[in-house]
């Protein structure tokens, strides 16, 4: 089971990781986290007006940075459809995407290393696809700051070592392993 996502005993997905690995997925999903942007009020807070939030308007433009951009395309190619549709949808897209992100940090955070320093994440089929999701969105900003192309014979898959850019690479790679395996492991 080492570095691949693998069918759980009881359903779900398991796989063993090493303290480094641990150490950085919970670094780029924080980072992630700190890329989407603040969400609910610090302690759970209740909103002054539930009826508002309910009905609050997102943001009518994509996001400057490509990142995010990447992460909350335009829906539509005409500006004004693609407008109302983020208006409307955006607000909840980050939610998710938070609330995903948190989850893959609290369930890394959960884990008890053995004596190598390694342990074997287990997921639950729901936990599973907020892994997805997460694994999904740190491959596509990845991706983008990389700026990878559909080209396989990119530049950045024969890096020298010295190049600044080659550990971004390997785990841009890596989490592409960890994604695939995961579907591969939640299909039926």
């Amino acid at each position: 089971m080492p570095g691949y996502f693998q069918t759980a005993a009881a359903g779900g997905a398991a796989v063993a990781l090493d303290e480094v690995e641990i150490s950085i997925l919970r670094s780029l999903a924080v980072q992630l986290l700190e890329l989407i942007g603040p969400g609910e009020p610090a302690g759970g807070a209740e909103p002054a007006d539930p009826l508002a939030e309910l009905f609050a308007e997102g943001p009518t433009r994509p996001p400057q940075d490509p990142a995010l951009a990447r992460l909350f395309p335009d829906a539509y190619e005409e500006e004004a459809d693609s407008s109302d549709f983020r208006r409307y949808t955006e607000i909840d897209l980050r939610a998710r995407k938070r609330d995903d992100a948190l989850a893959v940090v609290r369930s890394l955070d959960a884990l008890t290393p053995g004596g190598d320093g390694g342990a074997v994440l287990t997921l639950d089929t729901a936990q599973a696809r907020q892994w997805l999701g997460t694994l999904n969105d740190l491959r596509l900003t990845m991706g983008t700051r990389l700026e990878v192309s559909d080209d396989e014979g990119s530049e950045l898959y024969r890096l020298p070592d010295s190049d600044p850019r080659k550990p971004l690479v390997m785990a841009y790679l890596w989490l592409g392993a960890l994604q695939e395996s995961l579907v591969e492991t939640l299909m039926p």
